[in-house]
């Protein structure tokens, strides 16, 4: 007979949930910061590339309804709803992953479309990963505070994934160098491995606290509902509503100055690679030492407060970075820094309101979909981003960048730097005016649990 599981989550269990987004963060950071820029060096132009980036996020968005769904249903004695999805989709995870670096010996038109198809299977294989993960959190603990807690620990191994594989990157750039872009492929070898065996682990050290949750009579045996009555309800559920439009603006301002970063210091600043690596570890640092701060913080003062005061951060360090000149290089790393405390609440605070939404859910709804829910808040934030990257490199293109110039038009340098601050800018301020409309908060949410509890008595 097993002893009952203590009512908090163990220092074990959180560990290993946040090795879940381990893998996934290393490989989308990789992708954000370098993909857009290898494609240019490899031959690829600016509107092409931002073209295959854009088709793998739409694609990347499509099936995430489908797999949400499809967790939600799923049903394995053995493994639950969540995991089968994750085991089968881990070596195809990191197999595909592998493939997005390679260069094959293509015209501009075949490097394209090859790059397509490697987006759109590795796309695939990370949604069947990464949407049951994220679906886990409100399986694993019910307590308000406690899911922002379970939220730092993902995001202290989601931005620490970051730091790790940029710290990779500049390793291996010291070891084999940058000619034909091997470094790029050694580092997404190394990543994939240590994707793979985070997802194992994550699997293997969560599993037995959301059984018990599961046994619980979370998980609704009635008869699912149609996927177009779940839009409808999702629609109607208007605290879910913000929260989308809350991490859509914050992740679209972060991918928007991630894809272009490296433009930004090579380009404008004319500085090395090496140093545009130092800014992203400037960023991702802060972000990631800023996160036990913010999670007291939303603990203590609320966390719509958290978030009001992570963006208004950001926002000097983006207007900052639009008025930075080429010489003022301690500035940069300093706005950088500056700019990683506000991106540290972009990352703990939407996903921390996720499951109060469910919560709320599943009052007015009586089933839980989590699946669904995670699903949909990622689908829309995809499409965003598809249509953020696809702009920008369309615009840099339209401005005449070209990757194989040492010196860029003036035309593409404004683009660039309005890439990296005022467009940013405006969606981080929407964002905020969004936080401010999101009616959860704590008490509302233990009034939720409270009745819940009642109906299942």
């Amino acid at each position: 007979m097993t002893s009952p599981l203590p009512t908090k989550l163990t220092l074990a269990e959180k560990l290993a949930y946040g090795a879940g987004d381990l893998g996934p963060a290393m490989t989308a950071n990789l992708l954000v910061f370098f993909q857009l820029y290898f494609f240019t060096k490899i031959g690829i132009p600016a509107g092409l590339a931002g073209s295959v980036l854009m088709i793998g996020k739409i694609w990347d968005a499509v099936n995430d309804p489908i797999v949400g769904v499809l967790s939600d249903r799923t049903r394995s004695e053995k493994w639950g709803r969540r995991y089968p999805w994750m085991l089968g989709g881990a070596i195809p995870f990191g197999i595909t992953f592998v493939l997005q670096w390679v260069k094959p010996d293509l015209d501009a038109m075949g490097l394209f479309w090859f790059y397509v198809v490697m987006g759109v299977l590795f796309n695939t294989a990370y949604t069947a990963v990464n949407l049951p993960y994220t679906a886990l959190t409100p399986e694993m603990t019910q307590d308000y505070n406690e899911r922002t807690s379970l939220n730092g620990f993902r995001f202290t191994f989601s931005i620490g994934g970051s730091l790790l594989s940029i710290l990779l990157m500049k390793f291996v750039t010291g070891v084999v160098g940058e000619t034909n872009q091997i470094n790029y492929l050694v580092t997404s070898v190394i990543v994939s491995i240590l994707s793979v065996a985070s997802i194992i682990w994550c699997v293997f050290g969560t599993k037995r606290r959301t059984f018990s949750h599961q046994d619980e009579s979370l998980i609704n045996e009635e008869e699912e509902l149609p996927i177009a009555q779940q839009f409808k309800l999702a629609f109607s559920n208007r605290p879910f509503l913000y929260v989308i439009g809350i991490y859509l603006c914050s992740w679209l301002a972060l991918q928007i100055m991630a894809s272009v970063i490296l433009f930004f210091v090579r380009d404008y600043m004319l500085l090395s690679s090496d140093i545009a690596n130092n800014l992203v570890l400037a960023v991702q640092g802060t972000a990631l030492i800023a996160l036990s701060f913010w999670s007291w913080f939303s603990g203590r003062y609320g966390k719509k407060n958290a978030y009001f005061a992570g963006m208004a951060i950001w926002l000097v360090a983006q207007i900052g970075l639009f008025m930075l000149k080429p010489d003022q290089v301690i500035l940069m790393y300093f706005l950088g820094s500056l700019a990683g405390l506000g991106v540290s609440t972009a990352y703990l605070i939407p996903w921390s309101m996720l499951p109060d939404v469910i919560d709320l859910d599943e009052l007015n709804t009586g089933k839980r979909r989590e699946g669904f829910f995670y699903a949909f808040m990622v689908l829309l934030q995809k499409i965003g981003l598809a249509t953020g990257l696809f702009a920008v490199g369309q615009a840099l293109e339209k401005a005449g960048y070209n990757g194989a110039l040492t010196v860029q038009p003036a035309a593409a340098i404004e683009a660039i730097r309005w890439s990296m601050g005022p467009l940013p800018t405006a969606f981080l301020i929407l964002g905020v005016i969004l936080a401010y409309l999101y009616p959860i908060t704590q008490a509302y949410h233990e009034e939720i649990l409270l009745k819940l509890a009642e109906r299942k008595r």
